[in-house]
């Protein structure tokens, strides 16, 4: 059990069962699922791109990812249906906790001119953040890298909204912004 998974069962569930009036504690907000995504449409031109991009994502995340295909032809961007454009990886359990866990307290404050994460949620409270590069990871050698490609990381949570959703992430740490801009 990792430290944040551990903060999460022993202080934050019962403190946010409190302040969000909720008796039952399978009612309470929780992360269901971590999704990590890389979509790479130079792949189509570059098959190395995709090859360097599975590496750094298992090292990021201790796992090994799926390619992700293209659905449709779109004969504007020479895109055919099947082509492989990306790969994703989904956490949960404990690794998706230690994922958690680094990307707060590791590569967030590795950003560049880092102030803080935007507060917006999608309508079911999931929360997605990007990184523009993913040597933000310590685990990823840069060196090995032939380009700097950006990222997604998208956490999904249960029986949320946006407000339990923001209260949840707060408590369990994630760095937002002060007030909105």
């Amino acid at each position: 059990m990792t430290n944040l998974q551990d903060k999460y069962k022993k202080e934050i569930a019962k403190k946010l069962a409190s302040e969000l009036e909720i008796k039952n504690l399978l009612g309470l907000p929780r992360i269901e699922k971590v999704v990590v995504n890389f979509g790479l449409g130079e792949a189509l031109k570059n098959a190395n791109a995709l090859e360097n991009t599975i590496d750094a994502i298992k090292e990021m995340t201790g796992q090994a990812p799926v390619l992700t295909k293209a659905r449709v032809d779109i004969s504007n961007f020479s895109l055919r249906k099947g082509a492989k454009i990306g790969c994703m990886v989904t956490l949960r359990k404990d690794k998706m906790w230690d994922f958690l866990d680094r990307t707060m307290n590791v590569a967030l404050p590795r950003v560049k001119d880092f102030r803080g994460l935007p507060k917006k949620f999608d309508k079911a409270g999931n929360f997605t953040l990007g990184f523009k590069e993913q040597t933000v990871f310590p685990e990823v050698d840069g060196t090995k890298l032939d380009k700097l490609r950006g990222f997604e990381v998208t956490i999904v949570i249960k029986n949320s909204d946006p407000e339990k959703s923001l209260k949840l992430l707060e408590m369990l740490g994630m760095p937002f912004v002060k007030t909105n801009i």
